[in-house]
């Protein structure tokens, strides 16, 4: 009854928010601190909850094997899903032409340039080397402070392995993290109960800053994008269910609280522990969630890689420029290295898409253009990013042969009656 209401609120907020964007532009803009607040809240939730949730599932799980197929697994699965992202985006971006007859590109705010001559220079992870050493933190702490997943991740799953080779003497450690779990559950709960404030605050100020008629002018780009996150969303999410046996329409059911929340916030750590949480009443284990997730968002964002590749098209086809199949596939292949590793980076996808496009020597007015946008586009992306990211850990647990159907069936169940 609690996610009901919920969800009740939260669609409310999200169509209070754009009525009051429209009528009260220079008020919405105003309140846009709100919004930092809920997701500030939220940032504060997920290294605990996530370092908790981790080493009690590899831990308690005792099979330390496992963990190092459960990750060779993963990276096949992100990498597979990630190619038919970038051909889709590419597809449809040549189906749509988004860029062709885009016109006034001259008034282009002089400001959004010097902010996109900066992006380029944004040093993201050059070579799969600097990535990997990346990943290892050099504090724990620091991390925690700046929110890397990834590396909370690794520090994570070297302390389960430490615990389960203490044995028995570690049973404090894992008494203490089981009730930290729980209680950051718990916390999740009255944080999400502000939901409602955040996502009303992100939506007014987005559209009072940018103003709804901005998607009169671009409706192109922004029409091409959400198509083919609809088109991946029906071709390969619900593909990946056939194949893992579960309903679509009832992941769809059990997913709608922390999708409408990347989707108004425009966040995927907004999302988060409410999606872990989803997914562990699902019936994916908790160390495969732990695991899966938050890898995820470094390795297999769906939305964002499909959005790259077809950002690519848009900027090139703004200014004339036809590029060749063959050129395209070498644009591709390099952006699916040079995504990893930036989400923690502000307007990560635009961020990656300047550098590409400068090292190339193309101009750089249409990633000017997107930024101008940027907000609009980035709520498609990010929900599907989430949603891909959920599949994943059904897909990964379904290989493992560690779903829960009965635990699925139970929850999908209690959801359609609630």
């Amino acid at each position: 009854m609690q996610n009901i209401k919920l969800t009740r609120y939260i669609l409310i907020a999200l169509i209070l928010g754009v009525l009051c964007g429209i009528v009260f532009p220079g008020f919405s803009v105003k309140i846009a601190p709100l919004a930092m607040m809920f997701l500030n809240m939220v940032k504060m939730i997920i290294a605990p909850l996530l370092f908790a949730t981790l080493v009690i599932g590899i831990a308690g799980h005792g099979d330390i094997k496992s963990l190092g197929k459960i990750g060779f697994k993963t990276l096949i699965y992100f990498e597979v899903v990630t190619i038919f992202a970038l051909i889709i985006g590419l597809g449809i971006g040549h189906f749509t032409q988004p860029g062709a007859g885009v016109s006034d590109v001259s008034n282009v705010a002089p400001a959004y340039m010097d902010t996109v001559a900066k992006m380029s220079e944004t040093g993201t992870h050059a070579s799969l080397t600097n990535l990997i050493i990346d990943i290892f933190p050099s504090s724990v702490v620091k991390s925690m402070a700046e929110g890397n997943l990834l590396q909370i991740v690794v520090f994570s799953l070297f302390f389960a392995l430490a615990i389960c080779a203490v044995g028995q003497k570690a049973k404090p450690i894992i008494d203490f993290l089981n009730s930290l779990s729980e209680v950051m559950f718990k916390f999740t709960e009255y944080v999400m109960w502000f939901a409602p404030v955040g996502v009303f605050a992100a939506i007014a100020s987005t559209i009072g800053s940018s103003g709804i008629g901005i998607l009169k002018n671009y409706v192109k780009i922004v029409f091409s994008l959400y198509f083919a996150l609809v088109v991946f969303l029906i071709f390969i999410i619900f593909f990946v269910c056939k194949i893992v046996r579960i309903p679509f329409f009832g992941l769809v059911k059990t997913l709608k609280d922390p999708a409408l929340l990347a989707f108004s916030t425009a966040s995927s750590e907004a999302a988060l522990p409410k999606a872990m949480e989803e997914m562990e009443k699902f019936g994916v284990p908790k160390n495969i969630v732990g695991f899966v997730m938050p890898t995820g968002y470094t390795f297999n964002l769906d939305g964002s890689t499909l959005y790259l590749s077809m950002a690519v098209l848009f900027a090139t086809q703004l200014v004339g420029i036809d590029l060749s199949w063959q050129h395209q596939l070498v644009i591709m292949f390099a952006l699916m290295f040079t995504s990893k590793g930036v989400a923690g980076v502000p307007r990560a996808s635009l961020v990656v898409l300047a550098g590409t496009l400068s090292s190339l020597g193309y101009p750089l007015i249409g990633v000017a253009i997107l930024l101008g946008i940027d907000q609009i586009l980035d709520m498609g992306r990010t929900t599907v990013n989430l949603v891909g990211n959920c599949v994943a850990t059904i897909f990964i647990a379904r290989w493992e042969n560690e779903f829960d159907y009965d635990k699925m069936h139970n929850y999908i169940s209690k959801k359609m009656n609630s």
